[in-house]
């Protein structure tokens, strides 16, 4: 039976914690709110619980979901190749609004759909979603909302649009912030060279830019981006209180995947 749980409650975010806990061990969906929007969640190494996330948002295989991590180091853990430059956006800011693309690990049992070889990671920057990480580890998670509706900005929102096919609503009140539109997370497809912003979001170029000069812009040519270089910032690692994608829904070993906007 689908459950909404107050989380702004101490006593019902323990026990929607726990009930989201283990819908998650039973391959069921949930939706969780995140520093961006919120998001529809499932166990990422489960291929029957990623089908079950993609079917309620009315999506293909060919729009894998991005994975959501509780901490940093959680990153060697799911993607190989991990370069100086993405390993230095990921610890300036993470925990926030920030996907980064990079070649998934060969050795990993999951099925996100068709990624081409590659993952969509992310560390989110909300204290909920953080705790429940900690609690099942990696979530495939995309914005909870039916594709090509408006992203929800509460679990409220999230319901009218996915119903019974979530098993657990957290509620924690309007996300980013009540009044404000919803801003997606800014993702970097960290495969290629020099690295491509691939969709427009809550980080903005400049800031990117200031970490790893070379970053091109969605519609920019590689020339024009090389050629206006800035010193880039010391970067220090973020604290290790993560995470929860990439996606998402935040959305979306070779070619990178394809992106489309929610």
């Amino acid at each position: 039976m689908t459950t909404t749980y107050n989380c702004t409650s101490d006593d019902q975010r323990a026990e929607g914690l726990q009930h989201a806990q283990r819908a998650i061990s039973e391959k069921k969906c949930i939706v969780l709110p995140t520093d961006t929007v919120y998001g529809i969640a499932a166990d990422a190494f489960s291929p029957l619980a990623v089908t079950m996330l993609l079917a309620s948002k009315g999506r293909s295989r060919q729009m894998p979901p991005p994975v959501l991590i509780p901490r940093i180091n959680a990153l060697d853990g799911l993607a190989s190749d991990v370069t100086a430059d993405a390993r230095a956006l990921a610890q300036a800011f993470w925990p926030g609004g920030l996907t980064l693309i990079l070649h998934a690990q060969p050795s990993l049992d999951w099925d996100l759909g068709d990624t081409k070889g590659t993952v969509a990671l992310r560390m989110p920057d909300d204290e909920l979603a953080l705790e429940l990480l900690g609690l099942t580890g990696p979530l495939a998670v995309s914005s909870a909302n039916r594709t090509g509706q408006e992203a929800a900005q509460t679990a409220s929102e999230a319901r009218l649009q996915l119903a019974d096919s979530v098993e657990v609503y957290l509620e924690g009140g309007f996300r980013p912030v009540q009044g404000t539109a919803a801003v997606p997370s800014t993702i970097v497809d960290a495969t290629s060279s020099p690295f491509r912003v691939v969709r427009q979001g809550a980080i903005s170029l400049e800031r990117l830019r200031e970490v790893v000069p070379s970053v091109v812009g969605v519609d920019e040519p590689v020339s024009e981006a090389a050629t206006t270089p800035e010193a880039p910032i010391e970067v220090t690692e973020a604290p290790a209180v993560e995470d929860p994608a990439p996606a998402v829904s935040a959305s979306e070993p070779d070619a990178p995947r394809e992106v489309k906007p929610e």
